[in-house]
């Protein structure tokens, strides 16, 4: 295997400093590669019964995200939900959590769906990140990752939670 070899131009200082100009200005140039996030508070209710939120985000409102729940415990907790796509509208993420960090309330279900994509990562928190705290994950085996949708699984979910992370991709439509 050949080692690589280094390409000289003949002018030389010139044009390697404005091709380093205009490799720094493309680097430095804020990218766009996601749109702003449309956020929106919500309470979730405790009390045992099944609640839903949902919001639609993209061109035409091409994308939704369903976040469906039953908890017990306290009071309503304010929560939000943010959604954003990205500048292709290709890909749209909605992330849903309690801003305070940990919930008090005990989930004994959850779900997140996502209609118009497919899930290409999920990943479910008992702790947001709050002040000088992290995100806690979830262990793998307490919830789910379908093409659909982020849920816990009966049986082994210990009823917390406080965060939840989608990021999809556009279902490809076949002509």
């Amino acid at each position: 295997m050949a080692a690589p070899s280094r390409r000289r131009n003949g002018g030389g200082g010139a044009v390697s400093f404005w091709a380093a100009l205009l490799l720094v200005a493309v680097a430095l140039r804020p990218a766009r590669t996601v749109s702003e996030p449309t956020t929106v508070a919500f309470d979730v209710r405790p009390g045992g019964v099944v609640h839903s939120f949902s919001q639609n985000v993209g061109p035409g409102d091409k994308y939704t995200c369903v976040f469906t729940y039953a908890s017990q415990g306290g009071t309503n907790e304010k929560w939000q939900m943010s959604l954003g796509t990205s500048e292709d509208h290709q890909h749209f993420t909605c992330t849903i959590w309690r801003p305070q960090g940990k919930s008090y309330l005990y989930f004994t279900q959850f779900k997140v769906e996502v209609q118009g994509a497919e899930i290409e990562y999920g990943m479910a928190y008992s702790k947001a990140a709050f002040e000088r705290e992290s995100d806690v994950p979830l262990k793998d085996e307490e919830f789910e990752v379908t093409k659909t949708a982020v849920s816990h699984r009966p049986g082994a979910f210990k009823a917390e939670l406080s965060k939840l992370v989608i990021v999809a991709k556009a279902i490809r439509s076949e002509l």
